[in-house]
């Protein structure tokens, strides 16, 4: 596993270098029209020291970049933002949802980002930064909205997945023969959407913070974009609460189903159980050791044959009309 830094700069909103040591990052910095990329991948306290001195990072920051299982936020410190994200990524299977922990310190001119592990695809980060070079001009800004459109681009992804999935699961609880494995399917879908709602919910706020005026980081050509970062974050999020919902009512209907498919077998007991017992009257009670009409004649053994055979497919009958059996 690489954990090496990575690093880039940026002067007058062109590439001009790239994969050059950490420590030339302050230099860089003293400069006027530079803008300064740092990724570093499951660093500890220690490796943060020397970034954390350079750029003034608050230590309780320090120590939220380095924690696991933070929220995802954005807090404010002196002359720096910290953000906390996470991307997602839906199972082969579709069932388990696998998070990956990032977090960025924003400054006025440098990006520092500090991933838990390899889960987040950084290379697929310098694509999208690479893939709009006009917006570099607009420094920390454009490093910021790539980062976080590809985060809630991961949430869409994850979500539009479980959505398909949860279309295959309404196929198979209304087919013929329903899969054993459905309800722990549904109950793994429910975790899941669960799971990234805890993810999805928080970066609402996250990028209406970024957008208030008065934090003075997004300049205002660059509004739009992070707008439209936000138009998706609401968008991801009412779609997991529409698929929780729909999740819930698959289950109900499940239930519902499986109830209605035990009536019906017992609906269909009681008539046969309700057939057989007429007949099993009639025997027992020319079984008696008494004397009846046509006691020990040979017509009145057809008698209750007869008898037998009416009263049954007379019962059959009338179950069957009312749709007992």
């Amino acid at each position: 596993m690489d954990l090496s830094p990575r690093t880039r700069v940026w002067r007058d909103g062109r590439l001009e270098k790239e994969n050059f040591p950490a420590e030339q990052i302050s230099d860089y910095l003293a400069e006027s029209d530079t803008v300064v990329w740092l990724d570093l991948c499951a660093p500890d306290a220690e490796g943060l020291d020397l970034i954390s001195e350079e750029l003034g990072l608050s230590p309780l920051a320090v120590e939220d970049a380095v924690s696991h299982h933070e929220r995802p936020k954005l807090d404010r410190y002196d002359g720096h933002l910290f953000l906390n994200a996470y991307s997602v990524h839906l199972s082969a299977d579709g069932t388990e949802l696998d998070k990956h922990e990032i977090s960025a310190f924003i400054t006025e001119r440098a990006l520092v980002t500090v991933r838990t592990d390899e889960g987040f695809d950084i290379d697929e980060l310098i694509k999208r930064w690479d893939g709009s070079p006009d917006l570099a001009k607009y420094g920390v800004a454009f490093l910021l909205h790539g980062l976080l459109d590809l985060v809630v681009d991961g949430h869409f992804a994850a979500v539009q997945a479980l959505d398909d999935k949860i279309d295959g699961l309404e196929e198979e609880l209304f087919a013929d023969h329903m899969p054993r494995d459905t309800q722990q399917r549904s109950y793994r879908l429910r975790k899941s959407l669960a799971l990234l709602r805890r993810v999805v919910l928080p970066m609402r706020e996250v990028v209406n913070s970024l957008l208030r005026r008065d934090l003075d980081v997004i300049p205002a050509p660059m509004a739009p974009y992070f707008q439209d970062v936000y138009d998706h974050v609401l968008r991801a999020t009412e779609w997991t609460d529409s698929l929780r919902d729909t999740v819930t009512s698959l289950q109900e209907t499940r239930i519902a189903l499986q109830s209605n498919h035990l009536n019906l077998v017992m609906k269909k007991l009681t008539g046969w159980a309700a057939v057989i017992a007429v007949p099993t009257a009639i025997t027992g009670f020319y079984g008696e050791n008494v004397p009846y009409p046509g006691f020990g004649k040979q017509w009145g053994f057809v008698t209750s044959i007869a008898v037998l055979v009416v009263t049954g497919v007379a019962l059959y009958t009338v179950f069957r009309k009312r749709d007992w059996l």
